[in-house]
């Protein structure tokens, strides 16, 4: 691929970012402004231009915050925690709460489904089938909160033992630029269910239905204080992880982030969980279509231009159907309709910087000095003008892979399939455990039994079985090995937003006198 058919860095085009902010005026956005602390002149706010990546064009400027609106944040959102009603709050009360932001949430869906489409770039298709979930978390855990029940614990002797949980304090949540408001509302609505306030602290690219959604829970009536956004790039996670008054962090991004933020929770013993980096197998035996196959897990390749943890990125197919396959799955790829995301025909919208596109691009070249044949796509596609300086990558198929290779073993992040043949069913598991990641992984076959014995087998936190990427409010989400730590979503998460204490009544008539005589007799 030659260097002059990839499109210029982005510029600012002042027409368009002027249309732009003045679509997202008429839109009715209510963006939260972060307060600025008045203690020194040093903390005066910066600003960052957010970009629209299917234009590279500035949507709007944002506060950049700093380290010191770090510290307000926490410090206001523990004041509220410590005197506000919230966390006190009876529970049908708090679950009542979010009920109204669920509906809230969806009474505004239209509004957030065109803002993030053009704050990230995902096909508005996508966004909508997506973030029209966003208020079934909220109504999940308000009925885990609803539902709750303390454990009564069995023991010897005249004793009633039971638990109560409480809210941790203060919880920071980091989310990434690819799925800003879903992820978010994960963990954001099992730590406002179970009474805690919160910090936010969204990807630097894609902050905007972030601020949105602030707007938007404070208009349902959640109380002052309990939510807070800071904006900003790495110094302002890297604060908020390191924070001695953060409780608890959430974080959704790439492993060596994660990993500064549990060294950085470790030292005070302070919770995390970290959904990060993946390298997704899907495994296609050879009793399967491969053209069903192909056309079903085209999904775990290319949704969302490829940008996601879970997405299917090694494709391990059983010899007898490998040329099949990678012919239907490159058909598949060149048919995929590339354009303007906020065109509801689009597929495939671009990646969110020039950096990440750079970066993808240059892991296709990788690939291809290391000796993978381009079978689809492979480079920049064709676009209209409007489209020039957006950041797109074709949905690429690369076969001939094998497992040595850059591409079979780094994690892309972009519209970028390898595929690598295997023998048999030992084989495949071997290959699909053989990466440092254990997020996600798929399976494509019409043997149900194989099904359940490959699933058992892998190594990941999660296993689709011929379909990828489903999820619900119940399900847990996670990985292990560097994918990360701790579950999102489901009653694990609910749970992790609070601590045990464990209470015992002595229920008997008498007295206790150890020393007395007789001596009890048992001290445990």
């Amino acid at each position: 691929m030659s260097a002059d058919a990839r499109p210029s860095p982005h510029r600012t085009a002042p027409t368009s970012a002027s249309s732009e902010a003045g679509n997202l005026k008429e839109a009715n956005i209510l963006v939260t402004q972060i307060p600025v602390p008045t203690s020194s002149e040093a903390t005066a706010h910066r600003h960052r231009d957010i970009l629209n990546p299917a234009t590279g064009t500035v949507i709007r400027s944002v506060p950049d915050s700093t380290p010191d609106h770090v510290d307000e944040a926490v410090r206001a959102a523990k004041e509220a925690f410590e005197s506000g009603p919230w966390p006190r709050l009876p529970r049908s009360e708090r679950a009542r709460h979010l009920l109204r932001c669920a509906d809230a949430i969806e009474a505004s869906s239209e509004t957030l489904f065109q803002l993030e489409t053009r704050n990230n770039g995902r096909p508005i298709t996508e966004t909508k089938a997506q973030l029209s979930r966003v208020p079934e978390w909220f109504r999940y855990n308000a009925g885990l909160l609803a539902a709750q029940r303390d454990a009564v614990l069995p023991g010897d002797g005249p004793y009633l033992t039971y638990q109560r949980r409480s809210p941790l304090g203060v919880c920071g949540i980091i989310t990434p630029f690819n799925h800003p408001l879903l992820i978010l509302a994960r963990s954001l609505s099992a730590a406002l269910a179970t009474g805690n306030t919160v910090v936010v602290k969204p990807s630097e690219m894609t902050p905007l239905t972030t601020l949105a959604l602030v707007d938007v829970l404070r208009e349902a009536g959640l109380p002052e204080g309990v939510v807070h956004v800071v904006t900003g790039g790495r110094d302002v996670g890297e604060r908020l992880t390191g924070h001695p008054d953060i409780a608890k962090i959430t974080l959704t991004g790439g492993t060596e982030a994660g990993r500064a933020a549990a060294v950085a929770t470790a030292a005070r013993f302070a919770r995390v969980t970290a959904e990060l980096g993946g390298k997704t197998p899907i495994v296609v035996f050879d009793d399967i279509d491969p053209r069903v196959a192909a056309e079903g897990a085209a999904f775990a390749a290319f949704v969302a231009a490829g940008q996601s943890c879970v997405a299917g990125s090694r494709f391990l197919v059983q010899r007898g159907v490998h040329d099949a396959f990678v012919e239907a799955l490159s058909a598949r790829a060149a048919a995929i309709r590339i354009g303007d995301p906020a065109r509801p025909d689009t597929q495939l919208g671009p990646l969110i910087s020039a950096v990440q596109r750079e970066k993808v691009l240059r892991l296709i070249d990788t690939g291809v000095q290391e000796g993978a044949r381009v079978a689809a796509g492979g480079g920049v596609p064709d676009l209209p003008a409007e489209l020039g300086d957006g950041f797109y990558v074709q949905p690429t198929v690369l076969a001939d892979a094998t497992m040595s290779m850059t591409v079979a073993k780094e994690e892309i992040f972009g519209p970028v399939a390898v595929v690598v043949p295997f023998d048999d069913e030992d084989d495949a598991i071997a290959m699909a455990n053989d990466n440092r990641f254990g997020l996600g992984a798929g399976v494509w076959t019409r043997d149900i039994a194989r099904g359940h014995r490959v699933a058992d087998r892998v190594v990941a936190g999660m296993v689709w079985v011929n379909d990828h990427h489903r999820l619900e409010p119940s399900l847990p989400w996670g990985g292990v090995r560097e994918s990360g730590a701790g579950r999102d979503a489901g009653q694990e998460s609910f749970d992790d937003f609070t601590w045990v204490k464990t209470v015992v009544v002595r229920t008997a008539a008498d007295d206790v006198d150890w020393y007395g005589s007789p001596a009890p007799g048992r001290l445990n």
